[in-house]
């Protein structure tokens, strides 16, 4: 993303393909695939003066028209947080555009854009919580060229995740009751810190909406709305901590003023991962005796569980306005997960991109194309971003990587109806970069020497060469596992200070 620098990817092989008056039964192959599987053009969007950039995850991050936003370092550093000053930004047609921050703040991140381009995040306003002794966060709009704060519910610190074409945002906003347990930031991943309750809001028309809470619980959270003005979230139903160090956690719907309570599928904790336009919820939920949790649909009142693809564990990860639903399942013995694609009651496995034994989808779009990543785990974790389309086997996104350049696709975050790729990709120094992957049309002309996306999906992803000794869970990947039963949401604001971090 961010400099816009634009490169092109080529296709030599398949042009010269086309280019011969007659053709085998190999080239009707090859031809038959080019029309299955989407070319790309590579934008490193850059930064903003500093060495890292980033995009949310779990919202949506690029509009219909091609913008995307995310977050970026500054070349200022900032020793409080150990790390440089951090400000939103849009990327649009190759400009990148510092969105800024409210009038005495430092640090801002956007996690959603609209139809209309409005954004909202979160932006530092100069002031410092008494209670956490934090620079203060609060929920922020940019929009028509101005920043504005959106409020709070009393407290220091606000939220929001999602906004929807009607202008109406979702997210969570700390009142003025505290919270001596901390159990709402535990949940959010940054720590059991003392400090003001959170609860699930909606901002609209310059005013915000407490949602309330589940039963006898203290804190929500409301990540999602859709386009009918429905939101999901999670919410505490008691105080008293479970196993996972915080109270119980259900999912939420609310509607008109009323939240309703999602259920479980027998555990403790219950997450939504998505919400579509037709207000199905898909999420996670462990099951009896917390070791293990399954993908879950709700819809029109009831949960269904979604099974695995043989395995003990499954995650939904996303879903579109079909009802379809992708995620991650174990698979038989728990030798490693694979993605799933779930529609019409049955769980598809997508495999994995060849030589490897894990793979997640992260994303799914209109079109039924899904986004996610491949891989072996190992000391380094190396990840391979991919795309899933048409039925065949996924293709290495890095596929799309000009010769010369020293970036690798890391983690595709979001796909867009337009079929826009946006994730972070990272440099040989550790540094991450933010990405777009720009669809062509069938007339592209590919430019280069990099192999097509066509060429890298004849191979089967079936063909793994991974033993299966390799692949076994052990105690390390189990606690891997147990680690990843928290909510996908990211980017919730400027960084903490590296203490809490």
């Amino acid at each position: 993303m961010r400099h816009g620098r634009l490169s092109w990817i080529t296709g030599t092989v398949l042009l010269a393909l086309l280019a011969m008056p007659f053709k085998g039964l190999a080239q009707e192959q090859a031809q038959a695939h080019a029309k299955k599987h989407t070319r790309y053009t590579l934008v490193d969007i850059g930064t903003l003066g500093g060495p890292n950039s980033e995009v949310n995850g779990g919202s949506v991050i690029a509009n219909k028209s091609g913008a995307v936003v995310g977050g970026a370092d500054t070349s200022v550093y900032d020793p409080g947080c150990d790390c440089y000053i951090s400000h939103a930004f849009e990327w649009r047609k190759g400009v990148l555009t510092d969105l800024g921050t409210l009038p005495g703040g430092n640090n801002s991140f956007p996690n959603a854009i609209n139809s209309q381009g409005a954004v909202v995040g979160t932006s530092e306003n100069g002031l410092i919580d008494p209670i956490t002794g934090f620079p203060e966060v609060v929920a922020t709009i940019w929009e028509h060229g101005k920043i504005v704060d959106l409020g709070t519910l009393g407290g220091p610190f606000s939220i929001p995740n999602a906004i929807n074409d009607r202008g109406q945002a979702a997210g969570g906003a700390t009142n003025t009751v505290a919270d001596p347990d901390g159990f709402a930031l535990l949940l959010l991943g940054f720590g059991a810190i003392p400090g003001n309750q959170w609860h699930g809001a909606l901002w609209h028309d310059g005013s915000i909406q407490d949602l309330g809470t589940l039963a006898d619980g203290l804190t929500s959270f409301a990540p999602f709305v859709n386009e009918r003005g429905q939101v999901a979230g999670f919410s505490f139903v008691d105080t008293t901590p479970t196993v996972w160090g915080f109270p119980t956690v259900h999912p939420f719907f609310w509607e008109n003023g009323q939240m309703v309570d999602l259920g479980t599928l027998g555990g403790v904790l219950v997450m939504p991962n998505g919400l579509n336009n037709k207000g199905q919820v898909a999420g996670f939920s462990t099951l009896t005796g917390e070791l293990t949790a399954h993908a879950f649909l709700w819809d029109q009142g009831a949960i269904q569980d979604l099974g695995t693809l043989g395995g003990t564990f499954s995650e939904a990860d996303a879903l579109d306005d079909r009802g379809e639903i992708v995620g991650k399942s174990f698979v038989a013995g728990d030798q490693g997960w694979h993605a799933f694609l779930w529609k019409h009651g049955v769980m598809n496995d997508l495999g994995t991109l060849p030589g490897d034994t894990f793979s997640q989808a992260l994303s799914v779009n209109a079109e039924g194309q899904i986004v996610g990543q491949s891989f072996v785990p190992n000391d380094s974790n190396v990840f391979r971003a991919c795309l899933w389309e048409n039925g065949e086997p996924p293709v290495d996104l890095d596929t799309f990587v000009p010769p010369g350049s020293d970036l690798h696709l890391h983690e595709p975050l979001f796909i867009s109806d337009r079929g826009e790729i946006v994730g972070k990709a990272l440099l040989p120094n550790g540094d991450a970069h933010a990405f777009v992957l720009i669809p062509k049309d069938d007339d592209g002309e590919d430019e280069g020497g990099a192999p097509t996306a066509t060429q890298h999906a004849m191979t089967p992803a079936a063909q793994n060469t991974t033993s299966a000794a390799d692949a076994a869970m052990t105690p390390e990947k189990a606690a891997t596992l147990r680690a990843r039963l928290t909510p996908r949401y990211r980017g919730f604001g400027p960084r903490l200070p590296k203490e809490v971090q």
